[in-house]
């Protein structure tokens, strides 16, 4: 157990993005995570880019030990009991 209280799910889809933004000099990484239930997937979804920005870490930090990985966050949520929400 990653996360205390957080039982796990049967996913139906996850999809992890990593795009290179030259302008920032930085990977942005999304991630979608799918379920047929009715609870929500935000917590999986989180801990997928968390996951893909400590892999990239790992493969990168012979060139700089100084990576910093933030802004981890969600952007929006769709379904479950709160509904549609979509971060500002």
């Amino acid at each position: 157990d990653l996360i205390p209280m957080c039982h796990p799910l049967m996913l139906s889809s996850v999809k992890v993005e990593l795009t290179p933004n030259e302008a920032e000099s930085c990977v942005d990484i999304t991630a979608i995570c799918k379920l047929a239930g009715q609870t929500g997937v935000e917590m999986e979804a989180l801990t997928a880019v968390s996951v893909a920005g400590l892999t990239l870490y790992d493969m990168c930090k012979a060139v700089d030990k100084g990576m910093i990985i933030d802004q981890v966050r969600l952007i929006e949520k769709k379904g479950g009991k709160s509904g549609h929400w979509v971060a500002e």
